[in-house]
């Protein structure tokens, strides 16, 4: 069994509830997670958005999943898509993930291609996942969403990441504690 080197750190424990989610936000906010641009097509053209609600799911089949809020304006064209891609940021797309974050028509005036379904594809991420819908379930104030890996892409690179609320870079394989057995 493996515990890190003793330090006293102090815990704060509470039961998560409507009158404790700014608690809530930050005890989540301690977990650093990529960034990613998720992205679809509707009738009225492409949707993009920025999410950190992603993870792998399944390696076979290969099947990711992420979440959107319920409260977003672009709920409804990814509550309805059949196909969408998540693009994984790298350190220096801090300005694309604020873009996408802010609104859903990002796509003006940005270079992208498009899959044979018509899905935005952007360039230049550190990997990309086609993806096709395997199902969408009730996540409580969000809608989880599966999709099937149809295609994937990657590059090297450093990612972006997101943690307490802020933007971030990886600093390396570093241990700060040693580890005692």
């Amino acid at each position: 069994m493996y515990r890190f080197a003793d330090r006293a750190m102090p815990m704060k424990s509470f039961v998560p509830g409507p009158e404790r989610k700014r608690e809530f936000r930050d005890a989540l906010g301690r977990f650093a997670t990529g960034v990613t641009i998720i992205t679809t097509v509707t009738q009225a053209g492409p949707v993009g958005i920025t999410a950190n609600s992603f993870a792998s799911v399944s390696l076979d089949p290969p099947i990711v999943l992420w979440s959107i809020g319920r409260h977003s304006k672009r709920f409804d064209a990814f509550a309805d898509c059949e196909n969408f891609a998540v693009h994984v940021l790298g350190a220096e797309q801090l300005d694309l993930g604020r873009r996408f974050a802010r609104s859903g028509d990002a796509f003006a005036g940005l270079a992208f291609g498009e899959n044979e379904a018509g899905v935005p594809l952007l360039t230049e991420c550190l990997s990309r996942f086609e993806c096709s819908r395997v199902a969408a379930h009730d996540g409580g104030d969000h809608l989880i969403m599966l999709g099937q890996v149809t295609a994937a892409t990657l590059r090297d690179g450093e990612p972006l990441l997101f943690a307490r609320g802020e933007y971030g870079r990886f600093d390396g394989f570093s241990r700060p504690d040693r580890l005692e057995t």
